[in-house]
């Protein structure tokens, strides 16, 4: 039986997912308003937590800040962002601070029971509106990085610096660029493959290096961060 932390400041709601999550045979450890209150709990409690539904705007400690400390302090938890929010900033803070999901709340109980079983099972579940929108944002930056990259060497000194301390697409050859870009626009491996007319080994090859030169494992946060 999967433990379940919900954290919201809508008490509707919370009983709401109880009853739901409840009868779809998981235990609710716990019940929160706000980040504090959520940490307070977390300290105090006996029993395992699996998985914690967290808003991210809230009274109090909002969900951002919770979920840096929480996989800071309970690196065990898996974590699903249950919002109504999916704009930019709150997607890629999310996930770059170690969210493990990210749902709409109007996503319906059986997607929500759903993601709460895939996360526990290993698999990163995103809405298909903040999918979306990771690929649109990806997709425009990859592309600018990939015909920018002679330019931006010419005029490197006026370059104008943009909201990234470190972007982790600058190691990348063109060649990986270009297979980022596909990725997030979601295409398989295979499909990769037969756009750019190589093997899927290949491929594989190319997403391994770029795994290994950004230390990041996981094809959605990969996109999420080389967005920032």
């Amino acid at each position: 039986m999967y433990k379940v932390l919900l954290v919201d400041d809508e008490n509707l709601l919370l009983d709401s997912l109880e009853i739901i999550l409840t009868l779809n045979g998981m235990e609710i450890v716990g019940k929160a308003n706000d980040g504090n209150a959520a940490l307070k709990l977390l300290g105090e409690m006996d029993a395992d937590c699996d998985i914690a539904l967290i808003d991210l705007n809230m009274k109090g400690m909002g969900g951002i800040e919770l979920i840096k400390i929480m996989k800071e302090r309970y690196q065990d938890i898996k974590i699903l962002v249950l919002t109504t929010f999916y704009d930019d900033e709150y997607i890629s803070e999310a996930i770059a601070g170690g969210a493990d999901g990210y749902l709409i709340k109007d996503s319906g109980k059986d997607t929500i029971v759903s993601a709460i079983n895939q996360i526990l099972g290993g698999i990163t579940v995103l809405d298909k509106k903040v999918m979306s929108r990771l690929t649109e944002l990806m997709a425009g930056k990859l592309k600018k990085n990939v015909n920018g990259s002679s330019k931006d060497n010419e005029n490197c000194n006026n370059a104008e610096p943009d909201n990234l301390s470190y972007d982790i697409s600058q190691d990348f050859t063109n060649r990986e660029k270009e297979i980022c870009s596909l990725m997030a626009e979601g295409l398989t491996n295979r499909q990769i493959a037969d756009r750019m007319y190589i093997s899927e080994g290949t491929v594989k090859n190319y997403i391994s290096n770029i795994y290994d030169k950004t230390g990041i494992h996981d094809r959605v946060k990969l996109i999420v961060e080389l967005k920032r």
